[in-house]
Parts: structure tokens; sequence; C-alpha cells
């Protein structure tokens, strides 16, 4: 088991425009009152091999920040990012993926909800938003690495799809023993990822984690 503790913090402390000068008097904001909005962004989480670590909370409450701050503490060599995975324009997504042979890119490609032959043999550049996305995890899970992470998981993609690669991350990561940190406002797909720690990001207070299994710490 590891632990995972981490903070970030923002100060409200615009520039002095002209604008901004008008704003605060109209508005009746003073400097103290700005000072007060300072936001901090903390969780502590512990995680074994296999687990899925799964934020949510509203858009603008901060989980994409805990997933950054997360990112920092994994070294390099550990860690793979979805959104940072390049798109080939010159090789089909087939010749993309890692793996021992095609049957073991199949599967993969398959895990992550791109199983239309027309996709296998294009370029994951001329892919829809959805099928880069897909693509991408793909990859993730073909590299190796200990740790995944993922911004707006699944966020782009139709329910019924999102459902299906939840339920598909849940068996790669129980199986392989890689860990995932996942982020998105969706909650629809949590009895498919069925995540080992949620973390519940809300606009004010500390972030509430809770174990599969146990109660809310």
């Amino acid at each position: 088991m590891r632990k995972f503790s981490v903070a970030k913090q923002f100060d409200v402390n615009p520039q002095k425009s002209e604008r901004v000068t008008t704003v605060m008097r109209m508005f009746g904001v003073g400097i103290d009152r700005l000072k007060d909005q300072q936001t901090t962004h903390a969780c502590t989480v512990e995680v074994n091999d296999g687990d899925i670590v799964y934020i949510t909370g509203p858009s603008g409450a901060g989980k994409s920040v805990l997933l950054r701050e997360m990112q920092t503490v994994i070294p390099d060599d550990e860690k793979i990012i979805i959104e940072q995975i390049a798109l080939p324009a010159d090789r089909p997504a087939i010749d993309c993926v890692g793996g021992t042979g095609t049957i073991d890119g199949l599967s993969l490609l398959s895990y992550a909800g791109l199983s239309d032959v027309f996709c296998m043999l294009n370029a994951p550049a001329n892919l829809s938003e959805g099928q880069k996305y897909r693509f991408r995890l793909a990859c993730a899970l073909a590299s190796g690495k200990k740790f995944i992470f993922a911004d707006e998981f699944c966020s782009n993609l139709d329910r019924i799809t999102a459902g299906v690669i939840a339920y598909n991350v849940r068996r790669f990561a129980k199986h392989n023993g890689v860990t995932f940190f996942l982020a998105s406002a969706h909650e629809d797909i949590l009895a498919d990822l069925q995540p080992d720690v949620l973390v519940v990001k809300n606009f004010a207070g500390e972030a509430e984690v809770t174990y599969k299994g146990k109660s809310k710490k």
C-alpha cells in the first residue's frame, strides 16, 4: 500500500488594472475579501496495486487540480498520462499499439472500446475525438506503466460506451495490477467502474474520500 498526500493553494490576486478596480468598486470587494477567497485543494489517499482512484464532483471544484498534483508525486518512469499520448498520422492504429503481436494489439484496442475494423486500419490522427480518446487509452494499457492517469475520463463518449470502457478498465486494473487515477464529473459509470477509492471534490471544504466497503474518511 502507498499513501499519497497532495495540496495546492490558489490566491485571488488580480493585477490592478482600471477594469479590475472598477469591478471591485461596483461589487464592494476589497483586498481583504480577495485574500479570504484563497482556495486550497488537498487530498490524502491510500492505494494498493490494481486500485482505481476516481475523483469526481461538480465542474470547477478542483478535480483536475487534485489529479495533476497526484501526477507530480509519481516518478515519470512509473506513470503515463493519457492526454499526453501522441496521435500518429503516418500509420494505422493497429500498428501503433504495443503488445506482443496482432492478437494482443486487437485485445488492447478492444479493451479500450475501439473494435471497429475501419478505426483499426485508420491513422489515429484521423479518428473522431471519441475514437482518439479510446486509442490513447489503448496505448496507455499497452505501455506497461504501473500508474495510468486520465482526466475527463470517458467524458466525451456516449454513456453506454463509457460504461463498457469503465467495466473493462476495472477488469484490466485487477488482472494486471495497474493503478488508475481518473477524474470526471460523471457519476453514471460508478457501478461499472467500481472504484476502490472514491474522492468527491466539492467547492468548499476538504475532499471526501471513501474506500470500497468502508465509511467516509
